[in-house]
């Protein structure tokens, strides 16, 4: 070996070993979205994860025995060592991202397993795990026909044992977590002996037919468990309590706001808001009320802007569908909405419709008691994505349809489709797919920051009112900003009820005294808020964000339009909203 070779060798070989940080994060995001979908075969099939070390997920389900449990706890454990090891101030500000990202979510997971531990009391995980598991190989072309039947199959053959570990766990419940776990239930036995059965290939029913029957009495026998002997078992707080609720309010929201200061944020500017409203009802009422004038003789100032406000949104919430009219005029509300984005080039619509306005599945209406958004499944986006509507029971009341369907009148109803469809969260959701390289989509769409998300949602459709959308319709105005209120009590509700107490009907007044909320509404929400916890504050927080992240990026791109802003800040995927400005160029 010459002189030279032989000084050159050290320098060759520390070179060799010198670490790629990027390249190990890469590695590191990949493993673990690929890996956590694997605790979950039902969530891996409805995201296109398939396959995961040999195994077939789509003829899996999720394993919730304590042994499992334990596994993922070791999993998260380990892994939040590997990601300490970093170093940070490698990264570059992309992958900066990435970590804060992988980071929360370990955090959250063990968190979850740790303190939270809900499949010991949350019956509602058990039954929308299984009828998603149900659903997705049903809904899903992800392959033909007969091979998802098949998947189907296998999983009801699992059915039984699934539900005997969940009356094993099931330790103690609140009563409200009971009782939507058995409504939510018939949703799944109904799934499985009327929708699946009349889809299943003809050739195909017998086997069906032999794998349905135990499954369905199994559901039959969990229902009867959850009716008869859960209520016996004893009581469990669904509250979270402080500590463990600004732990989950940090690490699933991102924000760098804490729970106290949103809550205080969030009070403050309701009590503006309701000023506002005031001046923009005053004109409305004069056309609707003269002959009664603006109620000078109610001394109380909160007390005259209810009944002024009061009276005009009521007015705005006659006009409406009937139960029959409703999906379809949601469907209406999608087409014009679309048009207007185009029209008015707010952004880059995708360049194929995928989307289909559906029925939300009976098995998911606890939760989803208005509507929601299901993205395409991240590994699979071709295979479309899907506007829930829920529509309203035909067994019903007049009185409660009539409430639900006056909150969700013909504003209302053109607000929630901008926001969970277009341009909202399915436009949102379909540039996140195109989000490179591969690894980042995924974590960024499976694992992306929930205020980023939502907030979208809100504040692209206050955009497309201060573009013009139905022609500056003051009616549309004044919903918008009870729209608004109602976001703001969503962050002051999952706080106080969470962490300081709040009753029902502080709750309820809240809503409906000072936010104009049905009492259908209202109800729907106060129920959702006890199923959920630091995820209502993400409106708040998320629209917010987006709007400071606008701010800041007009000052640094003088002249720049809004589409080049939306662009380039969707492109991103789901990142904190406090790191978004600095990836943006």
């Amino acid at each position: 070996m010459s002189k030279l070779a032989a000084a050159l060798l050290p320098l060759l070989i520390a070179a060799g070993c010198r670490k790629d940080p990027s390249a190990d994060l890469a590695k590191l995001s990949d493993e673990f979205v690929r890996t956590s979908l694997s605790f979950s075969p039902a969530t891996a099939t409805s995201v296109g994860l398939h396959e995961y070390q040999k195994q077939n997920l789509d003829e899996m389900l999720d394993d919730l025995t304590p042994p499992s449990l334990e596994r993922q706890r070791r999993f998260y454990t380990n892994f939040q060592g590997r990601l300490e090891r970093l170093r940070a101030d490698q990264l570059t500000p992309e992958d900066q991202a990435d970590l804060a990202i992988l980071r929360d979510q370990v955090q959250l997971s063990l968190l979850e397993l740790n303190e939270i531990q809900s499949p010991m009391h949350n019956p509602t995980i058990y039954v929308e795990t299984l009828g998603n598991a149900l659903f997705s190989p049903y809904v899903l072309e992800y392959a033909p026909q007969k091979t998802r039947a098949q998947h189907v199959i296998v999983r009801l053959q699992k059915t039984t044992l699934f539900l005997d570990q969940a009356r094993t766990n099931l330790s103690a419940s609140p009563e409200l977590w009971t009782q939507v776990a058995a409504e939510e239930g018939e949703g799944n036995i109904q799934l499985v002996d009327k929708t699946i059965r009349a889809w299943i290939p003809q050739d195909m029913r017998d086997q069906y037919d032999r794998a349905a029957k135990p499954a369905l009495d199994a559901m039959q026998k969990f229902q009867h468990h959850l009716k008869n002997n859960m209520p016996g078992l004893g009581p469990w707080n669904w509250r979270l309590g402080k500590e463990r609720y600004i732990k989950k309010f940090r690490y699933a929201l991102e924000s760098g706001v804490e729970p106290d200061s949103a809550l205080a944020s969030a009070d403050a500017q309701l009590q503006q808001l309701r000023s506002r409203m005031l001046d923009m009802a005053l004109p409305l009422h004069k056309q609707i009320a003269a002959k009664h004038g603006d109620h000078n003789e109610i001394q109380d100032a909160e007390a005259r802007k209810n009944q002024i406000i009061g009276e005009v949104l009521s007015q705005i919430g006659d006009r409406h569908s009937t139960p029959e009219s409703y999906m379809d005029d949601a469907r209406k509300d999608l087409d014009e909405a679309r048009a207007f984005a185009a029209d008015h080039h707010l952004l880059t619509l995708p360049p194929s419709s995928n989307l289909q306005v559906i029925p939300t599945p009976e098995f998911m209406r606890g939760i989803y008691s208005v509507g929601g958004f299901n993205p395409a499944p991240t590994l699979e986006p071709q295979l479309g994505a899907f506007y829930w509507v829920t529509p309203i029971p035909p067994n019903w009341p007049k009185e409660r349809a009539e409430s639900k369907l006056r909150e969700y009148n013909f504003y209302k109803l053109k607000l929630l489709t901008i926001h969970e469809a277009m341009p909202g969260h399915y436009v949102q959701a379909e540039f996140a797919n195109t989000v490179q390289p591969a690894g980042r989509r995924l974590l960024r769409a499976l694992y992306g920051n929930g205020p980023y998300v939502e907030g979208w949602a809100q504040y692209i459709t206050q955009v497309m009112l201060d573009e013009g959308f139905l022609n500056r319709s003051p009616e549309m105005a004044l919903t918008f900003a009870k729209e608004e209120l109602r976001v703001l009590a969503n962050a002051v509700i999952d706080v106080r009820l969470q962490m300081l107490n709040m009753s029902d009907q502080e709750a309820m007044d809240l809503m409906q005294k000072q936010t104009f909320q049905e009492k259908e509404e209202a109800s729907g929400k106060l129920q959702r808020a006890k199923l959920s916890s630091a995820q209502l504050p993400m409106y708040f927080l998320g629209w917010q964000g987006w709007r400071r992240v606008r701010d800041a990026y007009q000052k640094s791109h003088p002249g720049s339009s809004l589409s080049a802003f939306h662009d380039a800040a969707l492109k991103q995927g789901a990142v904190p909203l406090p790191l978004l400005n600095g990836l943006l160029k």
